[in-house]
């Protein structure tokens, strides 16, 4: 009888992976309550492979309970540990506290804030290598900007959809219909510039059934709003006398960034508008466009907390007001972005594939690589380019 023959064996070769873990705190006190995922977009990123650690109560200004993120596989965690995490995602402008919380070499997404950023939270931020991008600056495939355009669009809507509930506020507004009935001339609505947020505005507006004057100095940008909207809306030029004209009969004034000059409603201007006229200044100085009038901040109280409120008065941030159409509009753009990081083994290296996410970078590494917040800070940025290519 012939000897066994030994065989190989074939054996499972496995390799120990760590899941990189997301982490969601909550917007603190009166900052700004957008929050970035819903449950079911929470719950994406799960599927895809991440770990994601909610803090107690974050999604709390979005109507969503830890229970239904829970059920999609999220950790509820205490703040500390939500910012311990490999990705934080954090809309609001971060405190000192919160910023040396991040562990060294994280990944932040947020919005820039440069204007009202803490120098000493960016020095944290670099002193901890932390890699923090702004939101507002990731472009596309196609060079548009997506974070950009779905705030800007929700921006628009809302400040309609706000605008026509205090017109109809039979106590605190007129207690007038924007489209008005038969019979009735409808309400006008002045719309400054003619980006995203303009053309969202003029259509809500249009839908209404409100009569719609569309201003920007910027032909081609204007041409293309206005045949976007359709032959129902009159565009112009910011010519003095026909912008001051409309100021004049207009019950709905929105400004948005394309206007192309802060202050474009002077306190001359202001003083020709109706009584109890309504201003949504959308541009990303909040208050800019209508430097004398009163502010009303939709992040930090009710519309019709106007009881006692002059005349004329700006709000903004109104699509603050609406923070789970924000979240439920970011969701599916968190879940593509975070895709690109995972399918490329890391954030460096992400960053070295995709020119999208190096142009969003405001710190990487303990540098800064953005011209607007290395001015706030005194230093010179570094091309984040010739960083990746020689590290």
């Amino acid at each position: 009888m012939d000897a066994p023959i030994p065989l190989e064996e074939v054996l499972k070769a496995t390799t120990v992976t760590r899941q990189a873990i997301v982490g969601l705190p909550a917007s603190r006190g009166m900052l700004d309550h957008r929050f970035p995922l819903t449950p079911e977009g929470a719950g994406l990123l799960v599927s895809r492979g991440f770990r994601v650690k909610m803090e107690r109560g974050a999604a709390a200004h979005i109507h969503y309970s830890d229970d239904a993120y829970s059920r999609c596989g999220v950790e509820i965690v205490d703040r500390p540990e939500a910012f311990a995490a490999d990705i934080i995602i954090y809309l609001p402008a971060l405190d000192l506290s919160d910023a040396r919380q991040i562990k060294r070499g994280s990944l932040l997404l947020t919005f820039l804030h440069a204007e009202e950023s803490d120098t000493e939270v960016l020095r944290t931020l670099l002193r901890r290598h932390v890699i923090a991008l702004a939101l507002e600056e990731l472009p596309d495939e196609a060079g548009r900007k997506p974070f950009a355009d779905i705030l800007k669009e929700i921006d628009g809507r809302a400040a309609i959809a706000i605008a026509s509930s205090l017109l109809a506020d039979a106590v605190h507004g007129k207690g007038i219909l924007l489209g008005g009935v038969a019979g009735v001339i409808p309400c006008e609505v002045m719309v400054i510039g003619a980006d995203m947020a303009a053309i969202a505005a003029a259509h809500s507006a249009i839908g209404l059934g409100a009569i719609v004057n569309i201003f920007d100095n910027n032909v081609y940008r204007l041409r293309e709003a206005l045949r976007l909207l359709g032959p129902g809306v009159t565009g112009s030029t910011l010519h003095p006398r026909v912008f001051e004209n409309a100021l004049r009969s207009a019950d709905i004034v929105v400004a948005t960034d394309a206007a192309g000059q802060e202050g474009v409603v002077d306190a001359s201007l202001t003083g020709v508008m109706k009584r109890g006229v309504i201003c949504f200044d959308l541009t990303s100085t909040p208050g800019s466009a209508f430097p004398s009038l009163q502010i009303i901040d939709l992040d930090l109280a009710s519309p019709s907390d106007t009881s006692a409120s002059p005349a004329r008065m700006c709000y903004v941030n109104a699509g603050n007001a609406v923070p789970r159409t924000v979240a439920m509009a970011l969701s599916n753009t968190f879940a593509t972005m975070l895709d690109d990081i995972l399918v490329c083994d890391g954030v460096a290296n992400a960053l070295k594939l995709n020119a999208g996410l190096r142009a969003a970078a405001f710190t990487f590494l303990g540098k800064c690589v953005n011209r607007r917040v290395a001015r706030l800070l005194g230093i010179r940025a570094v091309d984040i380019n010739l960083f990746l290519q020689f590290s």
